[in-house]
């Protein structure tokens, strides 16, 4: 039973383009029965949610409080990538009065949750080689965005490094390639991995295989991998390039943070692409790198199935910086 008494609990929020995840957490610990998800839509800002949680539990006057952010953070001021929110630690002190507050980047609390999830929360979706205690890993987040962040294994403490790596240049190759990133730029002028690899990039995927094959066809994406599941012509070739570009991109993200520890993709799109990644050739699109094909061979690549992840990495985080929290 959640206790009313001041200064006993963290507050923890993960807050992605769609949806707001809100938990508390005692100690270090998340309290899976304290998880809520609120939509974002129709809201103004972050703090009416938080506010609403509080009343709803019953709790005020908290010890910590740490938030997930699908943007860049600095400074303790979040912006958000898709989303016209600002977050700001001050904002959210004031409306939990937590004595200490932490605004992460939601890539960030995803490796921080690397090693506190539950048994089960990780499916195994390409062999790689076996791996020092303490080596690098890398989690990727593929769902209303695409970003990334490596994970490092410090004498201090974990360290994870926030980055906005899905706003940088589609990666061009092929033919193919060149077409679909003249598609985006139509809408965008300029072509994304995140216009590609995301929730709405399938959409712009899916509209780019239909003009392709002479149709001028859109859907939403849950259209879409129902389209891939039932292996129609457009859902086959919807899912073959996006599963190829996302293996070209982990593949590039991977020479460049040497993930010997691991991959850890995280997300609603990697979670529903997780069963198909196989089928599709993501591990030989993640090592089409010439001379460094082998090499990519070491990289284990997993697919956290845990929704709510990114909560146990804000306990974890702030747990690990006030032990007392």
């Amino acid at each position: 039973m959640i206790s009313s008494s001041p200064n006993r609990y963290t507050l923890l929020a993960d807050i992605g383009g769609t949806n707001t995840r809100v938990a508390l957490a005692d100690h270090g610990r998340l309290l899976p029965e304290t998880i809520k998800r609120y939509a974002n839509a129709g809201r103004p800002a972050l703090e009416p949610i938080l506010a609403d949680y509080m009343d709803t539990e019953g709790v005020r006057d908290l010890a910590g409080a740490c938030v997930a952010v699908a943007g860049p953070v600095r400074d303790g001021v979040a912006h958000m990538t898709n989303l016209s929110w600002v977050i700001k630690g001050s904002a959210i002190a004031e409306v939990t009065k937590a004595e200490t507050v932490a605004v992460l980047n939601d890539l960030q609390a995803q490796g921080h949750a690397l090693g506190y999830l539950a048994e089960g929360a990780v499916r195994d979706v390409v062999a790689g080689a076996e791996a020092l205690p303490g080596s690098s890993q890398l989690v990727v987040g593929v769902g209303t965005g695409f970003n990334a962040a490596p994970v490092h294994e410090a004498p201090g403490g974990r360290i994870v490094a926030a980055s906005e790596c899905g706003h940088v240049t589609l990666p061009t190759v092929t033919d193919e390639d060149i077409r679909l990133m003249r598609f985006v730029e139509e809408v965008h002028g300029f072509a994304a991995v995140e216009d590609v690899l995301s929730g709405r990039g399938l959409e712009r995927v899916f509209a780019f295989v239909a003009r392709e094959a002479g149709q001028e066809k859109t859907l939403s994406a849950a259209q879409v991998m129902e389209e891939i599941t039932a292996r129609t012509p457009l859902g086959c070739e919807t899912a073959r390039i996006f599963i190829r570009l996302l293996g070209a991109v982990v593949g590039d993200l991977a020479l460049i943070h040497l993930p010997f520890g691991g991959i850890h993709l995280c997300g609603g799109v990697a979670r529903a692409f997780a069963p198909l990644l196989d089928e599709f050739g993501f591990a030989a699109a993640l090592r089409a790198k010439g001379r460094f094909a082998e090499f990519l061979e070491a990289f284990p690549v997993r697919v956290i199935e845990d929704d709510y992840a990114a909560l146990s990495g804000c306990a974890a985080y702030i747990h690990a910086r006030a032990p007392q929290l």
